[in-house]
């Protein structure tokens, strides 16, 4: 059994108004995105290897950073289809040509750069005894829904999580949902704990932290740079 990270880096940065380069290419720190998170990844002993879903005429400059900051996990880069979706299963294609369909495949995006060591290890072993590990952190406000512009239901927001990354599955498993999905034409998943549900696997949980942000918008880069000073504190100061 082998443990395979697979980094989604396919989003071209609209809501971030990068109009030069795509977010996960945007440099914060001296490096870019891409790099904060896939250096998580890459200096985790359980990680075996690690596959890539890029834009396309990014690629190239991809695989000039990886080895610019030594990042030699890397085994596939693929380019991304057209949804989400599609680019994951690209992605999970890529992955079968050197790994078995028991590995555990842990699916994050290339933006979401907080990812830590003790999670990543979490999410294996959850997967290892409960066949998914779906990273999620606790609602904090109130959850409705609407009909129009009236609130329909207030749910107890006790029994509320946010489901974020890395979501994880047996390879074999994930590749059967998305084969499904591809023949019934299931091609809308909003992600792949989505996808899974759809098709009737049970879902694990692991606890995630708040800080597991994702960069989508200009004020994320704000949040980013806090989160990033104060980890560069703990790591000098030990507190």
């Amino acid at each position: 059994m082998k443990t395979i990270a697979l980094i989604f880096a396919g989003g071209s940065g609209h809501r971030m108004n990068s109009r030069s380069r795509p977010k996960q290419f945007l440099q914060f720190y001296g490096k870019e995105l891409i790099i904060h998170t896939l250096e998580n990844f890459q200096n985790h002993a359980q990680i075996d290897a690690i596959a890539v879903v890029c834009i396309e005429e990014w690629i190239g400059y991809l695989q000039r950073l990886l080895k610019k900051y030594q990042i030699d996990k890397v085994r596939a880069i693929v380019s991304g289809g057209k949804t989400g979706q599609e680019s994951i299963y690209k992605g999970l294609c890529a992955i079968r040509d050197f790994a078995p369909e028991d590995s555990v495949v842990l699916v994050h995006d290339g933006v979401r750069p907080f990812v830590n060591e003790s999670l990543i290890s979490e999410c294996i072993a959850c997967v290892k005894k409960h066949g998914s590990a779906i990273t999620v952190t606790p609602a904090i406000e109130t959850i409705v829904t609407t009909n129009g512009d009236k609130i329909a239901t207030i749910t107890d927001r006790s029994k509320c999580f946010h489901a974020k990354a890395p979501q994880c599955f047996l390879l074999g498993d994930l590749l059967a949902a998305h084969k499904k999905a591809i023949a019934e034409n299931q091609l809308n998943m909003i992600d792949s704990a989505s996808l899974m549900k759809w098709y009737g696997k049970d879902l694990f949980t692991v606890k995630g932290s708040f800080d597991n942000i994702k960069i989508t918008t200009p004020a994320d880069f704000y949040t980013f740079k806090a989160l990033y000073e104060v980890r560069e504190q703990q790591q000098i100061f030990g507190f």
